[in-house]
């Protein structure tokens, strides 16, 4: 299973505000210390804003900062939001042969774990 940069840059993005938390930090700040566009980092924390996961503050000292503790977000979340955790195109109500077709039980496991781990590793333990 391999995630795209969104997955991966919105990762960086939301350990990075988390390391500042509760303060703010602005979309330059952020670019500079995880060496992201801005202006994809922009599109990054606009939809992670839209899924309540940060707020901006707008105006000259304005920023980003977490909406909740760095306690209370999961990396499942963020990689949900991002992208989405499909393990295969197999796994769960995906599939149409669920029923007849003995390798999609792999697939539905594999997707299982690996969302039950990347939901448990909170933003906290990240920094």
């Amino acid at each position: 299973m391999q995630f795209s940069t969104k997955a991966e840059y919105g990762l960086r993005a939301m350990v990075c505000l988390a390391r500042a938390y509760p303060a703010q930090k602005n979309i330059t700040e952020i670019s500079e210390e995880e060496n992201i566009s801005a202006k994809y980092l922009e599109t990054l924390i606009g939809k992670l804003r839209k899924n309540n996961l940060v707020k901006s503050q707008k105006g000259k000292s304005g920023g980003y900062t977490l909406i909740k503790n760095p306690k209370n977000i999961s990396a499942g979340e963020i990689i949900e939001i991002m992208e989405g955790i499909i393990v295969s195109k197999c796994a769960g109500n995906n599939c149409l042969k669920t029923k007849i077709c003995a390798s999609s039980f792999v697939w539905t496991k594999l997707a299982q774990q690996i969302k039950k781990t990347l939901f448990a590793i909170k933003l906290s333990e990240l920094i």
